[in-house]
């Protein structure tokens, strides 16, 4: 077949497929050639631009954002929410937590291992698994509790409500997330009783955790876990967040210390290799923490706002690896 005869077929079969929405079979059968050959030729005339194929992504400007941030830091997906000028931080969280269940409703699967962190943006889920198909599914905690906190933010809660929005089984954790001495955290992980969390742990093909910002103001929570030098030793190191107690630099290297010694979590390493480690969080404050988070490979899928969407390309573009 020569080139003017080819060209000119490759026209034809795209014409029929894409502008008359003709079937591969029928095209076959029109043409008298077989359909191996039709989806072959229908390929040849995407790859030579016969065929020019454009997605419409013009709803809202979320959606090239949502691909600049995929491709920046290599991510399975991103979900950018858009947000009124007037939202309160209240309904910020919401609408992340919002987006974030209809993501675990898309694909929690029967067999799947589900942890969840705690937090204010985590106890925002509670509620939006309305109409979630049943599936049985394990969920787990991925920390201890919480200090002095309000009970609606704690994490069996939170893992009690989702699991029963999609009929599954619930596990617990019956320990702070920080406890007093080193001995105290690795009585407690070596008893019989946890062994049944480190093996859904070390199963877990799903995560949801929020984004800390250990240098917010209005960050209360880790006062009961943290005295002054707790904290001015994080401050040393260049804690910019934390996942799921866990705190991390804005590299998203480790922060070593007394404080991890005696923390109740997963270890964050486990999240670089699940299917997905969904990140849910939002605030300009947060921005560098959700960058060391991403940095460090701890999630791959990231739920924000657009104003957070947009204040994390700015640091990058103005600041590039560093923030000082």
């Amino acid at each position: 077949m020569d080139k003017r005869e080819e060209k000119r077929l490759l026209v034809k079969i795209a014409q029929m497929y894409y502008e008359e929405d003709m079937t591969q079979g029928a095209i076959s059968k029109e043409l008298g050639i077989y359909r191996t050959s039709v989806s072959r030729l229908l390929k040849k005339a995407r790859e030579d631009g016969v065929v020019k194929i454009t997605v419409s992504s013009d709803i809202d400007g979320a959606f090239e954002l949502e691909r600049q941030l995929e491709k920046l830091f290599g991510l399975k997906e991103v979900i950018i929410v858009p947000e009124k000028r007037d939202s309160t931080e209240l309904d910020k969280k919401k609408v992340v937590a919002m987006a974030a269940a209809e993501l675990l409703k898309r694909i929690i699967k029967d067999g799947d291992v589900v942890g969840c962190a705690w937090g204010s943006t985590m106890a925002s889920l509670i509620g939006e698994f309305t109409n979630a198909g049943k599936k049985d599914a394990h969920f787990v905690p991925l920390v201890g509790g919480p200090g002095p906190m309000d009970t609606k933010h704690h994490v069996n809660r939170i893992v009690y409500n989702i699991a029963e929005d999609f009929g599954g089984t619930s596990y617990f954790i019956d320990a702070a997330a920080v406890v007093e001495k080193k001995e105290t955290k690795d009585d407690i992980v070596q008893s019989h009783y946890f062994t049944k969390i480190t093996e859904l742990w070390d199963n877990l093909t799903i995560a949801v955790v929020g984004i800390g910002n250990p240098n917010q103001s209005s960050n209360l929570v880790w006062a009961g876990f943290c005295g002054n030098r707790e904290i001015e030793d994080l401050n040393q190191q260049g804690a910019i967040g934390e996942v799921c107690s866990r705190f991390y630099d804005i590299d998203g290297n480790l922060i070593q210390s007394d404080l991890a010694d005696r923390t109740i979590a997963i270890e964050l390493e486990k999240l670089k290799n699940i299917p997905y480690s969904i990140g849910i969080a939002e605030s300009v404050e947060k921005a560098p923490s959700i960058i060391g988070g991403l940095r460090g490979g701890y999630i791959n899928t990231l739920i924000t706002t657009e104003e957070t969407a947009n204040a994390i390309i700015e640091i990058i573009e103005e600041k590039g690896t560093s923030l000082t």
